[in-house]
């Protein structure tokens, strides 16, 4: 019978991790400097299941094509968590000069999913060699998420009910937050995201000569003055809204009136009746803009993915896991959500799970050039998802 109590059964985790932490640190840089992007996974996903295969796993390949699940089974219990990093870069030119840069030209890991995959993994072999549960754990490697389309392939490919659970968890690093400090957020903790293509068509001519022409520029710069009233007019002033215009492209020439304007917004909201009133007011506001200048507005309005929304029980549990494995210290009072997006959100709409941050520290941004992991966190947040495990499959729960 197991008499340890929490802060024991911490203190053991923490010194096996720590038996090995040097490998896992490796095995990130190494990630780090061959980063796949999404879908090219081939060496990330390989390297995943061999090591999961050698500790003993069951281990499923080709899942979404480069996603990787595998199954660690212990005792007679009848629960089953599923725990979930992802693996794939970005198409970024790194610019760290770190001796671990990425050594592919035009990719690079820019959001930290090389760490998440380590910190998994270096819980998945504590978890094999020395984990104490009764029950099923299944460990989830997904591909794709920064193009938001893994997580949903995942799924489409039978994801849950080939490899069934009762609660999926996941966590993302979070630069500027402490140094392995935990935040947990319950309902929307992550935003939707939505994109748009707009093409403003007006009628090109001589820059000295605008009457004869019609102006798409002076369109879209109505356009986007006019696309922050829906922010500021139609959306509940207590609801979270972003619409950004990241991207625009027209003409060559300082005296030429360019036949059209390319506009590419992004979208963010935490509520979907926000993300509603996003879709329908910003086409609207678009071809009216357009309308009043002479010109025409053709929209091209893409649903990415819905905002990440927490379930209330899971995200208390994955909280008091925290607090009991590193204390009141480690774990941020007041956490808010993020309005950057996830799709991980699709597996919360599939079970109930929570999807927590852990703090990078003084780092550069995510998506930045100058961004790398924290190596400092993979032992804490390996020690985490141990106790998150343990925890949810204990015999006693």
């Amino acid at each position: 019978m197991d008499t340890l109590g929490p802060q024991a059964k911490a203190d053991r985790v923490e010194g096996g991790i720590h038996a090995f932490l040097d490998e896992f640190v490796q095995l990130r840089r190494d990630l780090h400097q061959n980063p796949e992007l999404a879908f090219q996974e081939h060496r990330t996903s390989k390297l995943v299941a061999s090591k999961l295969a050698a500790w003993g796993y069951d281990v499923a390949t080709g899942i979404a094509g480069t996603g990787v699940v595998a199954t660690l089974k212990r005792g007679q219990g009848g629960s089953r968590i599923g725990v979930r990093a992802d693996m794939d870069a970005l198409p970024i030119e790194e610019q760290t000069g770190l001796p671990h840069a990425s050594r592919n030209p035009g990719v690079m890991h820019a959001c930290g999913h090389d760490g998440h995959t380590a910190i998994l993994l270096a819980a998945a072999r504590y978890l094999a060699e020395a984990g104490e549960f009764n029950g099923t754990l299944r460990l989830i490697f997904q591909p794709a998420e920064e193009i938001g389309a893994g997580a949903r392939k995942m799924i489409a490919d039978g994801l849950f009910d080939r490899f069934p659970v009762d609660a999926v968890f996941g966590l993302h690093n979070w630069p500027s937050e402490p140094t392995g400090s935990f935040g947990f957020v319950s309902g929307p903790a992550m935003a939707s995201v939505d994109l748009a293509l707009i093409n403003i068509v007006g009628r090109g001519g001589h820059g000295a000569e605008p009457h004869r022409g019609i102006d798409p520029v002076l369109a879209s710069a109505s356009f986007i003055t006019a696309l922050q009233s829906v922010v500021s007019r139609n959306v509940d002033p207590q609801e979270m809204a972003v619409a950004t215009v990241g991207s625009i492209h027209a003409g060559s020439a300082s005296n030429v009136i360019p036949e059209s304007v390319e506009l590419k917004l992004t979208m963010r909201a935490f509520s979907e009746v926000v993300r509603q009133q996003l879709k329908e007011r910003i086409p609207a506001i678009a071809r009216a803009q357009a309308e009043s200048f002479g010109a025409r507005a053709d929209v091209d309005y893409r649903l990415g993915f819905p905002a990440l929304i927490n379930h209330a029980a899971e995200t208390e549990f994955a909280r008091e896991v925290a607090l009991s494995t590193f204390g009141q210290q480690r774990v941020a009072e007041t956490f808010r959500p993020r309005t950057a997006s996830e799709d991980f959100a699709f597996m919360l709409q599939e079970r109930p799970g929570s999807y927590l941050f852990v703090g990078n520290g003084d780092s550069a941004p995510l998506h930045s050039a100058n961004y790398d992991f924290n190596d400092e966190i993979i032992a804490p947040a390996a020690r985490y998802w141990v106790r998150l495990v343990e925890t949810y499959l204990s015999e006693t729960r």
